[in-house]
């Protein structure tokens, strides 16, 4: 039994072990979890590692002060009843079992509706239905499997989590040991014949010693426990050799003093630790400038309609919102803000939040969360406090908007690791036979040297760095991308669709004239109370046309996509939109875009408006049309159709009377035919495309529109530069590709002066991080040149 482990944490057993189906187990905790897993098909889990979480501990009543509300109300990220969303720090996660068990939550616990890992700062942010379980249940199942969470009065504030200081230290314990022995190694170095050094020189070695238990065991832990649970799980990661040289150098050094053959290696070794966590200490500060660069500077372009105290509505910037303020939230909009809902009746939509799109119905005085979308007419809600950016950030990245997208680069990057750390691993032991038979005095000399210089560190950085250093550059222009896989997909589109209204035009209109039967006060009042509650690009500019006039509560409100407005008061009605819409017969003006108008089923007139179009049309067409294809789809019929061919190339095709899912259908068909298409459009009638798309881009203007289904958000005075975008993506793939290459280059001719026994392992040591410098250096400086071109 001793020589047994446990089949789940991967602990020996000893003689208390628990037997269950031909499988050991080191205690009680584990069989439990083994069956959890067994009755719930999760025996993946083990496919992918053993021992991905720790041997649970779990005590009886840990958790019970969970169960309290107000406690429960402080971790609490949304909770309207219904569900309950919350995020927990998990220090035992370290691999991606652990990502994959803790993103299966639902099927141990069916009352959780999704939960998403976010490895790097080791939380899951899970929701769960909070009328058949709580948070108490949460934590307890965390516990029983494994993944304990740290709960403390930090987790119900924003204070930030303190900051991990463990690489400092070991950078630290590794310097120290580095100066110290080298300052003992100086007597071997000069072989100074003197009394007092030779009689010590003994003692001097074991000192060298002492200093590098600590290296091994601390400062350089990390790469020794990576490389075994690699090996463990039968994978072959970039830690291998690093660890293999750090402890053939040890062993071999001490065998060494021990034996009296030399002074061993223990300079080497201490300055190899030194070095790769300095390398790694740089990545991670620059890394982490760059996210926070991100983090600070990323705020999307997006309004709210603030209503003052004058009752008069003005357009302000999401970040301006402060406690108190009294918000207009119109159909279809985001609800930036936790408030209390003033005026309106609210329908809900949560998805963005919950995953659930089952809208929910909230009366007047009723709370609202942040993350809610508005389905019914315009509502007024009383802000409870600030905007968080980070909050619209993380609902921005949710899963639910689509599937995560690998880059092939990084899929690339592990191919490479994998195939280049068993490459390493045999000219090693190549070199290692060769020379045992031509000098073995340089055996391990080579061996080690081999081991250090050649490292794939620097080729997985490339690709991180680099996208990294672009998404910072492209949000600097206005420009904000989802995340870094969104700019590899943006190089490789070869089709761009635009939208017509509100993205090739603007909001604004040249002339607005109405034709048709004059329009009662109380027709005019109802007729703006319904424009006000639609984000549509006509339908803001006829309503800033009758500002003038009164606004009155609507009884019912409809939006229908693509075909315009219904709203009701009383016994009176309305409808806004196409001819088809409002039940006239014939299309008067076909020649122009006409918005018609009818009350009570009785036909009154029509708007028509002269569109106003960006600045900068014609050459940014000019330019993506020597790069890619590209074409228009419009909701409008063709009036515009004379204007748009002077705007663009010839030839440019252009479709019209489009709907939503019409031209959903249409991006599908260009994907379907092998085109990488980008979509562009204003998040009103396109999500659907956009969301489809393998790009979706969503121009934004001076209002809230907030489209978690696109990959991008683009300010719409930026409009004019899409095109050095998309050239500045394509050269970053190709920064990326030389960075490859360099590091490729660096690696095989490090070999040749590893393998050729001209390297020595303490300058292995020091050129092997330096390399993953040098890359990061290379990779941040052309992006930072590339940026200096883009507008």
């Amino acid at each position: 039994m001793d020589n047994e482990r446990c089949f789940h944490c991967g602990l020996p057993c000893d003689i208390d072990a628990v037997l269950f189906q031909d499988k050991s187990f080191c205690c009680q905790g584990c069989k439990t979890v083994y069956e959890i897993f067994d009755s719930n098909d999760l025996r993946y889990y083990y496919e992918l590692q053993s021992a991905a979480g720790k041997t649970p501990d779990y005590a009886p009543g840990k958790f019970d002060f969970l169960g309290n509300p107000e406690i429960a109300a402080q971790l609490l990220e949304f909770n309207n009843g219904k569900h309950q969303v919350v995020e927990f720090f998990i220090p035992s996660i370290h691999c991606s079992s652990c990502i994959w068990v803790l993103e299966n939550l639902q099927k141990l616990l069916p009352e959780v509706v999704q939960s998403q890992v976010d490895f790097p700062k080791k939380t899951v942010r899970i929701t769960f239905r909070a009328t058949e379980t709580d948070l108490k249940e949460i934590a307890i199942l965390l516990s029983r499997i494994g993944y304990e969470p740290s709960i403390s009065l930090a987790d119900s504030g924003p204070q930030k989590k303190p900051e991990d200081k463990r690489l400092i230290y070991q950078l630290g314990v590794a310097g120290f040991a580095f100066g110290n022995i080298m300052f003992l190694s100086f007597p071997e170095y000069f072989e100074v014949e003197e009394f007092w050094l030779d009689q010590y020189k003994l003692l001097f070695r074991w000192l060298m010693f002492a200093f590098s238990v600590p290296v091994v065991c601390y400062a350089g832990l990390d790469y020794l426990t990576s490389a075994y649970k690699g090996l463990r799980s039968k994978f072959l990661n970039i830690d291998v050799p690093i660890a293999l040289g750090i402890l053939v150098l040890f062993i071999r050094s001490t065998l060494e003093i021990t034996f009296d053959w030399g002074s061993g290696f223990f300079d080497s070794l201490s300055g190899l630790v030194f070095f790769l966590l300095l390398g790694k200490y740089f990545q991670k500060r620059t890394y982490s400038f760059l996210s926070f660069e991100r983090d600070y500077k990323s705020y999307f372009p997006v309004a709210v309609t603030r209503i003052n105290q004058s009752r008069e509505e003005e357009i302000v910037q999401v970040n301006d919102v402060e406690k108190g303020d009294r918000l207009l939230i119109r159909h279809g909009e985001l609800i930036p803000v936790d408030g209390i809902l003033q005026n309106g009746e609210a329908e809900i939509d949560y998805s963005f939040v919950t995953g659930e799109a089952r809208p929910v119905h909230v009366g007047g005085g009723e709370k609202l969360f942040a993350g809610g979308k508005q389905l019914g007419g315009p509502i007024e809600i009383l802000a409870n406090g600030k905007v968080s950016q980070s909050y619209l950030t993380r609902l921005w990245s949710h899963s639910v908007f689509g599937e995560r997208s690998e880059s092939r680069f990084k899929t690339l990057t592990d191919r490479i690791g994998k195939r280049f750390t068993l490459a390493v691993l045999t000219i090693a032991f190549t070199s290692a036979i060769f020379w045992a038979f031509t000098d073995p005095s340089k055996i391990w000399n080579v061996f080690t040297a081999v081991l250090i210089i050649a490292c794939p560190c620097a080729i997985a950085l490339a690709a991180p760095f680099t996208m990294g250093n672009m998404l910072r550059i492209f949000g600097k222009r206005k420009f904000y991308l989802k995340d870094a896989a969104v700019i590899e997909k943006l190089a490789g589109v070869n089709t761009v669709i635009f939208d017509k209204t509100g993205t090739l035009s603007t909001r604004k209109y040249d002339q607005i004239t109405y034709e048709g039967d004059a329009l009662s006060p109380q027709e005019t009042s109802l007729l703006k109370s319904t424009l006000r509650a639609s984000n549509h690009p006509l339908s803001r500019s006829l309503y800033q046309l009758l500002k003038e006039h009164d606004i009155t509560v609507l009884d019912q409100y409809e939006e229908h996509l693509g075909e315009g407005l219904y709203g009701c008061k009383g016994s009176a009605s309305i409808k806004i939109g196409s001819s088809e819409f409002v039940d006239k017969c014939t299309s008067s003006s076909p020649d122009r875009s006409v918005v018609h108008l009818s009350t009570n089923q009785e036909y009154k007139g029509h708007f028509i408006l002269q569109s106003q179009y960006r600045d900068g049309i014609s050459p940014l067409m000019e330019q993506l049309a020597q790069q890619v294809e590209i074409g228009v789809l419009s909701g409008d019929h063709d009036g515009e159709r004379n204007r748009l061919e002077v705007l663009l190339p010839p030839l440019t095709p252009m479709y019209f009377n489009q709907s939503p899912e019409d031209k959903l259908l249409f991006v599908n068909g260009l994907q379907d035919s092998g085109k990488r298409v980008m979509m562009v459009g204003d998040g009103l009638n396109d999500a659907g495309a956009l969301a489809q798309s393998d790009v979706g881009i969503a121009l934004s203007e001076d209002i809230n529109v907030f489209s978690p289904a696109c990959d991008g958000i683009l300010d719409a005075g930026k409009f004019k530069y899409l095109g050095q975008y998309i050239q500045a993506s394509k050269k970053a793939m190709g920064i990326i590709r030389m960075s490859f290459v360099l590091s490729l280059l660096y690696n095989l001719v490090g070999l040749y002066f590893a393998v050729t026994g001209q390297l020595q392992p303490v300058v292995a040591a020091i050129l092997m991080p330096l390399s993953s410098i040098s890359i990061v250096v290379f990779t941040t400086m052309a992006t930072n040149w590339l940026g200096k071109y883009i507008k």
